[in-house]
């Protein structure tokens, strides 16, 4: 069972994220907040896998809410929601912490997906117009380009392949495909990568992969 919290100050809009989620069997919805302070302070008295957290929220906004929830003893992994119009925020939401984010127009089984990719310590990049906004805001926002290049340069030539797709927002599965390699040789080339990059996730590789302007697939 995956424990839930959903943190937005719509009220509509938790009504119908917990309704959702209480159609998965296997997701439950342990908690519900109205702004940030409220997302930590449940998260602090309930034992929580998952947080879907939105960015713009009152008293404690959703980027200084995810820094707080991750640094908790037991952190819960968090899903970042924002809509186009808040996409600037976007970058400063997975550079503090949280293992992917969603668009509030994303269609609801992928919601469901994302919380079971997200729980099985996977990053969210999807989709495609995601990976474009992170590549357009952190690039602009973000002067560390040339550390980025050091950190992946000091990469193996196979931990560069698989960066390179988990950048794309691939899961394991898929790298293991593309690369013609088994799935837990691709976990623990993920897990060094990790280590070598200083990365928290998935997510912040996949940010430092695109400073360092890593390709991918043409």
């Amino acid at each position: 069972m995956i424990n839930i919290l959903v943190a937005d100050d719509d009220a509509l809009v938790r009504l119908a994220l917990v309704d959702l989620l209480s159609t998965d069997p296997e997701l439950t919805v342990v908690a519900e907040a109205a702004d940030g302070l409220g997302a930590v302070e449940q998260a602090s008295r309930h034992r929580v896998d998952i947080a879907l957290v939105d960015v713009r929220m009152p008293r404690m906004d959703g980027i200084a809410a995810t820094r707080r929830l991750r640094a908790l003893p037991n952190p819960p992994r968090v899903i970042t929601l924002t809509t186009f119009d808040l996409d600037e925020y976007v970058y400063d939401a997975l550079a503090a912490g949280a293992d992917g984010f969603l668009l509030k127009d994303t269609e609801p089984r992928e919601i469901i997906r994302a919380v079971h990719v997200v729980a099985d310590g996977q990053g969210m990049l999807h989709p495609a117009a995601a990976r474009r906004l992170i590549d357009r805001f952190h690039r602009a926002a973000r002067p560390e380009v040339l550390e980025a290049r050091t950190r992946v340069e000091g990469l193996t030539p196979r931990e560069k392949d698989v960066l390179a797709l988990l950048a794309l927002g691939d899961s394991n599965a898929e790298i293991a495909a593309a690369l013609g390699m088994r799935e837990s040789t691709v976990k623990a080339h993920v897990s060094r990568i990790l280590g070598a990059l200083g990365a928290d996730n998935r997510v912040q590789a996949a940010l430092l992969a695109h400073d360092a302007a890593l390709g991918g697939r043409d």
